[in-house]
């Protein structure tokens, strides 16, 4: 059984008062999955909305995906707290070590997400970098940016709020 946030309900009407589930590609956000591809050494960065079953990608670099069920997602859990979840070796991680995203393709070893907060502070899915190799650490100026990134993409999803009032 996946882990649900006690404010539930909550989370997802904010999520949806925002308008961005399943709309187009969005150069900003792209832009800012490319970067952190590159800063971390990942294939892989993503913008990810966590919907009621799935997780819907709003940026998805490296991955050749929309979304993925909520049932075998990281993020899920990446919301549950405040802080960046960071998982240096999925195969060795109960919650994760059976997930089809672990033993299948992409082949998931190292992730590090962090909450993506709207301004009433609803974690709406995260910002996370994802590696095919297994991580020794993550290191405290890591998880710095990996919380600026974030930010960031939380910024992008106000000014675009902005823009549609």
């Amino acid at each position: 059984m996946i882990p649900m946030p006690t404010n539930e309900d909550e989370r997802i009407e904010a999520l949806y008062s925002h308008d961005l589930l399943d709309t187009p590609q969005e150069g900003s956000f792209n832009a800012l999955t490319r970067l952190a591809a590159r800063v971390f050494s990942v294939p892989i960065a993503l913008v990810s909305l966590v919907d009621r079953d799935r997780q819907w990608f709003k940026s998805a670099y490296g991955l050749d995906a929309e979304e993925t069920p909520r049932s075998v997602s990281f993020c899920t859990y990446t919301i549950m707290q405040p802080d960046p979840l960071v998982v240096l070796n999925a195969l060795e991680d109960d919650r994760f070590k059976d997930s089809p995203l672990v033993t299948g393709a992409p082949h998931i070893r190292f992730y590090a997400g962090a909450p993506l907060l709207d301004k009433d502070g609803f974690r709406l899915g995260t910002f996370c970098i994802i590696d095919t190799k297994v991580r020794t650490e993550f290191l405290g100026f890591e998880r710095n940016y990996l919380i600026d990134f974030t930010a960031t993409a939380a910024e992008f999803i106000q000014i675009r709020d902005r823009a549609q009032t």
